[in-house]
């Protein structure tokens, strides 16, 4: 199927597909003329890099991964033992990218309720 087809088949725009291209996730067989021919297993590829893009993989990373992803009835499972150890580390970063969000979050949450404590008290500082 050509690029349009596999577009809408896959609810991914032709723009990330021609990025998946570019960055070595995809590679669809190419006619004489230059057009993209995908198959099946196209659409088996472009799930697994959706669903790790997803899990907070950039396309760097999923491209070392992918040769070690195995797709069992629908879920992707690590099937080299290395991979699982990167994948801890990349659940440990987005802790602590997490821990942080929070900790962000509490501050403007201090920083609202003193604002609902002086409108209340009618002592605003002007703007």
């Amino acid at each position: 199927m050509r690029i349009g087809e596999f577009a809408r088949r896959t609810g991914v725009s032709e723009r990330a597909l021609r990025y998946y291209e570019e960055q070595g996730l995809l590679t669809p067989e190419r006619r004489p003329s230059g057009y993209r021919v995908y198959g099946d297993a196209d659409v088996a590829a472009v799930r697994r890099i959706r669903i790790l893009l997803g899990a907070g993989l950039n396309t760097a990373q999923i491209l070392e991964i992918l040769p070690c992803i195995v797709d069992e009835d629908g879920w992707l499972t690590p099937d080299c033992p290395e991979l699982v150890e990167a994948l801890r580390e990349q659940r440990a970063r987005i802790d602590s990218a997490i821990g942080e969000l929070e900790s962000t979050r509490a501050n403007l949450d201090t920083i609202i309720g003193r604002e609902k404590a002086a409108v209340s008290r009618g002592t605003r500082p002007p703007s």
